[in-house]
């Protein structure tokens, strides 16, 4: 399998589905992703079964404020410079680049890299979707260390972190990045083959592109969002889908706080029944209620799409006035753990409920 010029646009689309709202702008990371392929050629894309057990295996990802991210991408010398650095402090050389999380910009930004390297990116993530910390990821719950990590910013300034814990290496990532510009660029979580075979969700970047391909086939059928939600009913990990509501934006406030897009997103249904539903957010929307009921709860997936093209929305760009479908959908079984309710289930964020899945919902 390979991600290519061809393919680039359904992959960078269904990446933008799964990063529920944030991840980046998938606009940003394909264009990022197309230029190196235009450049250095398209990666190879191999499943975790084809890594040794002791292949060093490295990530790339952009971290920081999706609104910044649309005004600052990386120039490519960045994200090199993270995983060289992360080698020379490891003294051995990757073997593959592994997508830390599939949502938005961080799904094709591994692409871009591993193309810039010259070396495959693994068909599989750590989390299955987006989340706004560092240390929200399957490697993390299951006991792989973040660090060390090496944080570069556009002007090829680097920060190398060592830290005792996976949340203490997110709070200096992110006071680092804020002093860098709130977008930096970062190589974490540096694996061996044996982790990513035990730890990751496999199959991911296959997922995304064939969630591309739904929405572009529904859009020629002339009914994108079931199409969507028939694909997904068919996957592995997002099997439990469906069409949450159905409605207009009537209120919605966002700020940038601590390196985040926080707020809320409130929205009328478009059938004249009165019912409301409101998504909150932190870079990736968390709880959907509608008249305060539950209807989907984080680390399950919430996602916005355009009602009539099923266009994935990110935070950074909704509006007041748009017509909008929510989609529900299960996360993978290993995000679901009792162990991985402690570092991203609900009450992590601050939500004072705890997770129920969306099939029981």
């Amino acid at each position: 399998m390979k991600i290519t010029l061809d393919n680039m646009e359904d992959f960078a689309r269904g990446a933008a589905f799964l990063g529920t709202g944030g991840g980046g702008d998938p606009y940003i990371g394909r264009m990022l992703a197309q230029n190196a392929i235009k450049e250095f050629g398209a990666p190879e894309v191999i499943t975790a079964d084809e890594l040794a057990d002791d292949a060093v295996v490295l990530t790339a990802a952009m971290l920081g404020s999706p609104p910044v991210l649309l005004e600052k991408a990386c120039c490519g010398d960045d994200i090199d410079l993270a995983i060289r650095k992360l080698e020379e402090k490891l003294g051995r050389k990757a073997d593959a680049i592994l997508p830390i999380e599939i949502g938005g910009v961080n799904s094709t930004l591994p692409i871009m890299a591993a193309a810039r390297l010259g070396l495959p990116v693994v068909d599989a993530d750590g989390m299955g979707r987006a989340f706004p910390e560092l240390q929200m990821v399957t490697f993390n719950v299951y006991g792989c260390s973040a660090t060390p990590l090496v944080v570069t910013d556009e002007h090829l300034n680097s920060v190398l972190i060592e830290a005792d814990s996976g949340q203490r290496a997110e709070g200096l990532v992110r006071a680092a990045a804020i002093q860098m510009g709130l977008s930096v660029m970062i190589s974490s979580f540096p694996l061996n083959g044996r982790q990513v075979k035990d730890y990751a969700v496999h199959g991911t970047l296959s997922l995304a592109l064939g969630i591309g391909i739904a929405i572009r086939e529904g859009r020629t059928a002339g009914n994108p969002v079931e199409e969507l939600v028939a694909y997904l009913k068919t996957t592995p990990y997002y099997n439990q889908a469906k069409i949450l509501f159905d409605g207009k934006v009537t209120d919605l406030r966002r700020e940038t706080t601590k390196g985040f897009a926080i707020g809320h997103c409130l929205m009328d249904a478009l059938d004249g029944s009165g019912r409301q539903m409101e998504i909150i957010f932190q870079n990736e929307h968390l709880v959907a209620r509608e008249n305060g009921i539950t209807k989907a709860i984080v680390p399950d997936l919430i996602c916005m799409v355009d009602r009539e093209t099923a266009e994935p929305i990110p935070v950074e760009h909704l509006r007041y006035g748009q017509r909008i479908k929510i989609i529900g959908t299960s996360a993978a079984p290993i995000m679901r753990t009792p162990e991985a309710l402690q570092v991203f289930g609900p009450r992590i964020f601050g939500l004072n409920e705890d997770f129920i899945p969306i099939e029981q919902l």
